[in-house]
């Protein structure tokens, strides 16, 4: 049972520590910048307008949609490698 509570504290650290780990990802050369966070939340899309071209918006729509899943994959990395060492002691709690 202490096994137990000592695993979930640390998984509960764990997931704090990804709360806290921003990410950040920029595409379009900085016109697009994505914050994320470890828990794969997006704190902030930033647009640089001076790179932007109004008349090519397809080109700003696809720059996000590249910061966006780059910045979701390499939170996934970041919470992977975070969790990695706990993912072991799970099967040793009949998990």
């Amino acid at each position: 049972m202490f096994d137990q509570a000592k695993m979930l504290m640390k998984m509960k650290k764990a997931q704090k520590e990804l709360a806290n780990e921003i990410i950040e990802v920029e595409a379009g050369d900085g016109a697009v910048i994505v914050r994320i966070t470890g828990e794969q939340k997006i704190k902030k899309i930033t647009i640089d307008p001076d790179q932007i071209d109004l008349d090519d918006i397809s080109e700003l729509e696809k720059w996000i949609e590249t910061a966006v899943k780059e910045a979701i994959s390499k939170s996934q990395e970041v919470a992977a490698e975070k969790m990695k060492p706990l993912m072991g002691s799970l099967g040793n709690l009949g998990l």
